[in-house]
């Protein structure tokens, strides 16, 4: 399965379903080469994307962690350090893109959803930089969404944790780059073609046609390919979206 050869660990935070974007990260970095540790809340499913690695001969180990809580990311960036040369990869991919109206919202949904989509975000990448800028290099990845760029009912919580982790993001770049560690966001403009939304939405993945949701494997390639980035030469944010998505 390893396309190159390589003695470092990716950590990739917000692992679900086998048909979703963080197991289709765990896959590519494992391809690379990488070992990676699948980080999520579910054992059973993080279980199973280990399962899939190492089936097809790469090398990934389970890690529980709920995001939100800095004693469990800490503990998870320290483990997945130890390993070989250490920590050079890390993508923050959790997030609840759920509705609900402003006038039904309580405090706490509204906190719940930022501390996820954001708060957690702030926790994986700090404890990532602490082990990355003593060595000059490595990459810290984001997942963003169409709402880290616009508002729109009834997402009232989830776009304004997403604009807070671009931000997040977009300030930690410019502060890590010049230390050599690139930091990037990916905005994802439409709908990812995984378990979530064949289960919650067929009727739209249908309406939507061929290649008409972005497929998993597509988008942890472009993470792959900035991973790749000469240092002459970084992006800071990629937008995809599927050719016929309007914008």
């Amino acid at each position: 399965m390893n396309e190159n050869s390589s003695n470092n660990s990716a950590v990739v935070v917000g692992v679900g379903a086998s048909a979703g974007l963080g197991a289709a990260l765990c896959r590519r970095f494992a391809k690379a080469g990488l070992h990676v540790f699948v980080s999520g809340r579910t054992q059973e499913k993080i279980d199973a994307i280990v399962a899939e690695i190492q089936a097809m001969g790469g090398a990934a180990t389970a890690y529980l962690c709920d995001t939100t809580e800095e004693d469990q990311v800490i503990a998870l960036f320290e483990t997945a350090d130890q390993y070989g040369d250490g920590l050079i990869l890390a993508a923050y991919n959790a997030g609840n893109n759920s509705r609900m109206p402003i006038l039904e919202m309580t405090a706490s949904w509204f906190e719940n959803t930022w501390r996820l989509a954001c708060f957690g975000g702030f926790l994986s990448g700090r404890e990532a930089a602490r082990r990355l800028v003593p060595r000059g290099r490595g990459s810290l990845f984001f997942t963003g969404a169409t709402a880290s760029m616009r508002g729109k009912p009834p997402f009232t919580a989830f776009a304004s944790a997403k604009a807070g982790l671009r931000s997040l993001a977009q300030s930690m770049a410019k502060e890590l780059g010049p230390q050599g560690i690139h930091v990037g966001h990916f905005v994802i403009d439409g709908g990812i073609n995984g378990e979530k939304l064949r289960s919650g939405n067929p009727s739209a993945v249908k309406e939507r046609g061929e290649d008409g949701l972005l497929d998993p494997d597509d988008i942890a390639e472009a993470y792959w390919q900035m991973h790749q980035q000469p240092r002459s030469a970084w992006s800071f944010e990629i937008d995809l979206r599927p050719y016929k998505e309007s914008f």
